[in-house]
């Protein structure tokens, strides 16, 4: 944008010529989430038995076999595959191991047991992405090939031999985030839920301006070290998981769900109930973290009503029920500490929450959507007003910031996001003489003084109803 102004010339005339003005703020994003996660080296999808001489790696059988392929006698010969577990009989199989060593022991028929022995090769496929790398993904099937599959199999005794896969609560978030609206991500695993290895992460995540919000799915040990770091950096929130299971009659069920107070992170309970494609068994749901999902309808509702609009009573896409049944006598407990419950309103799960961590205690931010609008008020003007540095501090200055922060401000009062009904109501600037002393200019300090009127969620909605007798 220029600025036209008339300039004297020696000729008689009106001359026009252009002016720099001050560049307009644009707001930043607030939707990129980086996520931290444990994602465990896998073993192979397929594995077979052999002699101890050559154990077998099969492709053999196929490519996607999920199970153990077992032969039909003691005599085991490359190739010699007779049935799988799953089709036996007695599902009780009783598996021992010793090294690679594999017995197989199971009922063929009445009284009697059949046991094969046999040796696998089990071939360990890390993720690409190493330990804390940071990986930027788009969309789910980049995390795939940088961090492994889906499945969080915890196969029973009899089953962990032959089931592919470690828990990865880390997948299940990111597919998540993407399934209930994220576009864009930073994603990175970690060895261990430690401040050590974490703090790695956070290190690199510092860096990249663009996250607005951190999710650990699953992880337990680290909430508060990385809710502090947020706070510490002032740029985004934290996205925390309650515990997988909580006794709410329990005296202490609400410390272990609000563990510390922050206005820079939500927490939400209890998990979620999903479906695994990649599972030996997908029609079983299983317990997810909640954090990915959260971090996706952040990302929707940003993109659809605005960073201001509260991410709560929002489907949850994805989830086919509740870990732990949540009812409103439950929420009605957990609210005031700043527990954000998911709910389950005839089939719809939902978001039923949107309070920081700490509710009440946290003040002017006990909402979420408060803490979140201020991060990207704060990013933009930060980042619209750069150019400021090393200008002239003068009166000419001072107005040249005055015009672009009320410009920036009055299209965040049009979206809805301020309360009022004109800018003056809404929000003011000042950066003037009066806020700027010549002691101040003296030190190299330009002081703006911004105060806006947020709009708050309606958090509860009350309907007065009376009953009137009849012609009154």
């Amino acid at each position: 944008m220029v600025a036209l102004t008339t300039v004297i010339t020696q000729s008689p005339g009106v001359y026009v010529s252009e002016e720099k003005s001050a560049a307009p703020i644009a707001g930043v994003g607030t939707s990129t989430a980086g996520f931290i996660g444990l994602v465990e080296p896998v073993g192979a999808t397929t594995r077979a038995i052999g002699s101890a001489e050559a154990p077998v790696d099969i492709a053999v059988a196929s490519a996607n076999q999920r199970n153990f392929p077992l032969p039909e006698s003691d005599i085991v010969t490359e190739g010699d595959f007779g049935f799988l577990v799953d089709d036996v009989p007695n599902t009780d199989v009783k598996i021992t191991k010793d090294g690679n060593k594999f017995s197989a022991t199971f009922t063929t028929a009445p009284g009697k047991d059949k046991k094969i022995t046999g040796y696998y090769k089990v071939a360990v496929q890390s993720p690409v992405a190493a330990a804390p790398e940071v990986k930027v993904c788009t969309n789910f099937t980049e995390f795939k090939d940088l961090f492994g599959v889906v499945d969080t199999t915890k196969g029973d005794a009899s089953k962990e031999v032959f089931i592919a896969g470690q828990p990865n609560l880390l997948a299940h978030a990111v597919l998540g985030f993407f399934r209930n609206g994220g576009t864009r991500c930073y994603v990175a695993r970690v060895a261990s839920d430690t401040e050590a290895s974490v703090g790695l992460v956070l290190d690199q995540f510092e860096a990249i301006d663009e996250i607005a919000i951190v999710a650990a799915p699953g992880l337990q040990e680290t909430r508060k070290y990385i809710a502090d770091n947020c706070a510490l950096l002032g740029d985004r929130v934290a996205i925390l998981d309650g515990p997988p299971s909580v006794d709410l009659s329990a005296t202490n069920a609400k410390t272990l769900l609000q563990p510390f107070p922050s206005d820079y992170a939500a927490l939400y309970f209890p998990w979620l109930l999903v479906f695994d494609p990649a599972a030996a068994d997908p029609k079983v749901p299983i317990a997810v973290p909640p954090s990915g999902h959260v971090a996706g309808i952040y990302a929707r509702v940003d993109s659809q009503r605005g960073v201001f609009k509260a991410p709560a009573n929002e489907v949850v896409v994805g989830a086919t029920a509740l870990a732990q049944p949540i009812s409103k006598r439950n929420q009605d407990t957990l609210n005031e500490k700043g527990i954000n419950c998911i709910r389950n309103f005839n089939g719809d799960i939902r978001v039923w929450g949107a309070r920081t961590l700490g509710g009440e205690a946290n003040g002017e931010f006990k909402y979420i959507s408060t803490r979140r609008l201020f991060n990207y008020l704060k990013e933009s003007i930060d980042e619209g007003t750069q150019w400021t540095v090393f200008e002239p501090n003068s009166p000419e200055l001072w107005a040249k910031i005055r015009r672009s922060v009320t410009a920036f401000l009055t299209v965040v009062w049009r979206s809805g996001a301020l309360f009022g009904s004109t800018p003056e109501e809404a929000f003011y600037v000042k950066c003037d003489a009066e806020n700027n002393p010549p002691n101040q200019r003296e030190l190299g300090l330009v002081v703006t003084d911004i105060g806006v009127a947020v709009v708050k969620p309606a958090e509860f909605v009350v309907f007065r109803l009376s009953q009137r007798q009849d012609g009154q």
